[in-house]
């Protein structure tokens, strides 16, 4: 079974016969099994060369980069295997027939509001909030528009983020939300999860025919993959948000975890490490699908909206978007 690495430590990432190794600037070496890598997260200085990369392209293996404060900045792919120039046509001219978008771009806010309230209703919030977000979604079915669907999703998210206080049970508090910069901790546990939802979703879209470019809720354009976005709503709220709300209830967080540099708020390595052993374990959790009648990972269940948005594509089957029933 692949799995992702995270490399924290500033160094050098090396081919040496038919090993990859990580060597840090101690000239610790570590030795990486090639065959069970499924992509690379590096949130450090590391050095590498094209004899690496070409070594690693054979495999597949995909390196993810982040900045100083561990935000997504941008990926190195193989030469991409798996194509169609069918399926972008069909892609694209579902983003052309607008009705079509608006179905689709409707279907991702619906599956997010679905999962909001299933938070909310867990953690047994406000009942008021709750029917607030309740009668902002009656008004999804009618829209046509995909700037009116935006409007209401951003109002609902308004609504959710209000009841984060009641969620969270220590000193922790939450007023609003703060993209650019994060200036508190759940600011920032936001952003970070976020960002390694956005890279998680781009990877398996990547093992997929889909164009990562060609978005419907998130209008496309250049310099960002916004059909990552548009999937990642649904799953936002479904991998992200609970791990948010488990390290901040269960105590394991604390001030060494964040830190605070020209008003913003960032995840030390120590705060990273955490959210991101927790995001591996819910990702390798598994459900027992109801129609494949067996045991899906949450990471597959990613890709599985991407083969289910091909059927849709291509003509095959009518899109219906993921509503966790577990």
């Amino acid at each position: 079974m692949s799995r992702d690495y995270y490399i924290f430590n500033n160094g050098r990432l090396k081919r040496k016969d038919n090993t990859l190794y990580f060597q840090d600037e101690e000239d610790n070496k570590r030795g990486l099994p090639i065959e069970q890598i499924d992509s690379i997260h590096i949130y450090s200085e590391v050095d590498f060369n094209s004899k690496m990369i070409n070594y690693i392209s054979q495999y597949g293996i995909i390196l993810n980069f982040y900045n100083y404060y561990g935000y997504y900045t941008g990926t190195f792919y193989p030469k991409k295997k798996n194509v169609s120039g069918f399926t972008l046509v069909c892609q694209s001219a579902c983003y052309l027939d607008y009705e079509e978008r608006v179905y689709i771009a409707r279907s991702f806010i619906e599956s997010a509001v679905h999962h909001i309230l299933r938070n909310m209703r867990h953690y047994k919030v406000d009942d008021e909030l709750i029917l607030k977000i309740q009668k902002e979604a009656e008004n999804l079915k009618y829209v046509q528009d995909i700037e009116t669907l935006m409007g209401i999703e951003g109002r609902i998210r308004k609504t959710y983020y209000k009841s984060f206080n009641e969620i969270f049970k220590n000193k922790f508090t939450f007023d609003k939300r703060e993209k650019r910069p994060p200036r508190d901790p759940i600011n920032a546990l936001i952003s970070f999860g976020n960002s390694v939802m956005y890279t998680n979703v781009l990877k398996e879209i990547y093992k997929t025919q889909l164009d990562p470019t060609i978005s419907f809720l998130h209008e496309p354009s250049t310099k960002r993959f916004s059909l990552s976005l548009d999937i990642a709503e649904i799953f936002k709220p479904l991998i992200i948000d609970p791990i948010i709300f488990s390290l901040v209830n269960n105590k394991r967080l604390n001030k060494n975890d964040f830190i605070y540099e020209d008003e913003i708020c960032y995840l030390s390595e120590s705060g990273k490490k955490k959210f991101l052993a927790d995001f591996e374990g819910k990702m390798n959790t598994t459900i027992k699908h109801r129609k494949l009648n067996r045991q899906v990972s949450y990471r597959y269940f990613i890709r599985l909206e991407c083969y289910k948005l091909i059927k849709h594509f291509v003509g095959d089957q009518k899109y219906k978007v993921l509503k966790a029933w577990w």
